[in-house]
C-alpha cells in the first residue's frame, strides 16, 4: 500500500499511536495499583486488594464494546440507493446476528450465525 505522506510523518503517527494506547492501558495498571496500595494500608478492610464494584461492572461492557467497534464498520456501508443499502448481505447477516445475540446472549452462537448467514446470503444474492 503507497500513501502520499512523507515515511517520517507515518513512522510518527505509528510512535504516538503506540504510545497513546500504552499510556491508556498503563493508567488502569497505575489506578489499580494505587487502589490496592491505598487499601494495603488500610489493612484489614474487607475491600482489600479487590476492583471496586463500579469499575468492575463497568468493565463487564468491555469485551462486548470493543467487538461491536470492529465489527460495525464492516457491517454498515452504504450504497447509493436505499435499496441497494437495505438488500446488502453484510447489513442483512449483521442483522441476523443482532437478533441471535439478543435472543442468547451467547457470543459464540452470534458469531456462527452471523457467519453462515453471511455466506448463505452471498452464496443466494
Amino acid at each position: 500500500m503507497t500513501t502520499s505522506y512523507p515515511a517520517t510523518t507515518v513512522w510518527a503517527v505509528v510512535l504516538a499511536i503506540g504510545v497513546l494506547t500504552f499510556a491508556i492501558r498503563f493508567s488502569f495498571i497505575a489506578l489499580f495499583g494505587g487502589l490496592e496500595r491505598r487499601s494495603g494500608e488500610a489493612e484489614g478492610s474487607a475491600s482489600a486488594g479487590t476492583v471496586p464494584p463500579r469499575i468492575s461492572a463497568a468493565l463487564r461492557y468491555v469485551p462486548p464494546a470493543v467487538l461491536a467497534a470492529l465489527v460495525f464498520p464492516a457491517v454498515v456501508t452504504i450504497e447509493p440507493t436505499v435499496v441497494g443499502t437495505l438488500t446488502n448481505e453484510r447489513l442483512l447477516a449483521g442483522a441476523v446476528a443482532a437478533v441471535v445475540a439478543w435472543r442468547t446472549e451467547s457470543v459464540l452462537a452470534t458469531i456462527g450465525v452471523g457467519m453462515g448467514a453471511l455466506w448463505a446470503l452471498q452464496f443466494l444474492l
